[in-house]
C-alpha cells in the first residue's frame, strides 16, 4: 500500500479512537482534509465549528459553510471577535496565543454541549518550523492535533486531498488577515477591511497564492514569482495599482521575494 494511504489509515484509526469530535474548521486546505478523515472515521459522532470575525474573509465562511452542507456534516457557526480580545488590537508578538486561546476555549464549550469528548484541529508537521504562539495555546487547552501526530506534511495533505476528491488540494495557502501587519502596528477593522478587499482583487483576477501586507499605509504585494509577469502586465498593473489606491493605500508594492508564508515574522529578534 502506498505509504501516504497508510498514514491515512493512520489517522483514521487515530481520530476513530477519540469517540466524537468537535474539528476546528476554517474550509482551508488542512482543516477540510481533517473534517474529511473526521467524518470517514466517526461519521455522524462529528461536527465542525467555524469561527467568523471581521479577520475571516467571508468568501471563506461561504466555503467552509458549504462544503458542510455538501457532506452532511453538522456545521456550528460562532462568533469569535478577535478585536475584542484585551491586547490583540495592539498586535503584539503573541498575537496568535491570544487568538487561539480565546477560539479554543469557544470551541470545547460548544464541543461540550454537543456532547463531543474530543476537539481536533488541523496544524501539521510543516508548522513546527514556524513561529506560531498559537500551538501554545492549543496545547494548554488539550487540544488534538491528529495531522502533527501523524505526521502529514503539508505536501502530502495536498496529495491525498487530490486523492479524496476534494476540490481543496490545491487551494491556496490562507492565515488570518491579522497575520498581514507588522508585530506592534494596531489592528483595525478598516485596515483588515482594505487588506481583504486588495486580496480578494487579486484573486479575482486568477493569481493564486497572494498576500497582501500592510506597513502604515503601504501595500507590499507577495505573489508567486511566477506570477510576476502577469502582474506588470500594462493594464494589471495599472488595475492593481488603481484599485489598491482607491481602498486608501498611499503606495502600492511588490516584494521581489515572492510569496512567503509568515514573513511577518522576519521582524522578530
Amino acid at each position: 500500500m502506498n505509504t501516504i494511504y497508510k498514514k491515512y489509515n493512520l489517522l483514521i484509526d487515530y481520530i476513530a479512537s477519540l469517540g466524537s469530535v468537535a474539528v476546528a474548521f476554517s474550509g482551508g486546505v488542512d482543516s477540510t482534509f481533517l473534517l474529511k478523515a473526521a467524518y470517514d472515521a466517526l461519521g455522524d459522532s462529528v461536527i465542525a465549528v467555524t469561527a467568523s470575525s471581521c479577520t475571516f474573509p467571508v468568501r471563506e465562511l461561504k466555503e467552509a459553510t458549504k462544503f458542510c452542507q455538501d457532506n452532511n456534516i453538522k456545521h456550528i457557526v460562532c462568533r469569535s471577535e478577535e478585536l475584542d480580545i484585551d491586547g490583540f488590537r495592539q498586535n503584539p508578538k503573541n498575537r496568535c496565543y491570544l487568538c487561539k486561546r480565546e477560539l479554543f476555549n469557544k470551541i470545547w464549550n460548544i464541543a461540550r454541549e454537543n456532547g463531543m469528548n474530543a476537539v481536533i484541529e488541523g496544524s501539521n508537521l510543516d508548522d513546527d518550523g514556524d513561529y506560531r504562539p498559537g500551538l501554545i495555546a492549543v496545547r494548554e487547552l488539550g487540544v488534538k492535533s491528529p495531522l502533527r501526530e501523524i505526521q502529514f506534511t503539508k505536501d502530502e495533505i495536498r496529495q491525498m486531498s487530490k486523492e479524496l476528491g476534494l476540490s481543496t488540494w490545491n487551494k491556496q495557502s490562507f492565515a488570518c488577515l491579522s497575520s498581514r501587519f507588522v508585530y506592534g502596528e494596531t489592528i483595525t477593522e478598516e485596515k483588515l477591511g482594505m487588506v481583504d478587499q486588495a486580496e480578494q482583487l487579486l484573486l479575482d483576477l486568477g493569481f493564486h497564492q497572494v498576500r497582501v501586507r500592510i506597513h502604515g499605509m503601504i501595500a507590499r504585494i507577495e505573489l508567486l514569482p511566477s506570477e510576476f509577469e502577469k502582474l506588470i502586465q500594462e493594464d494589471v498593473r495599472q488595475l492593481v495599482y488603481s484599485k489598491l489606491k482607491a481602498l486608501g493605500f498611499t503606495y502600492v508594492t511588490l516584494d521581489l521575494g515572492g510569496y512567503q508564508t509568515g514573513s511577518m515574522n522576519a521582524t522578530l529578534k
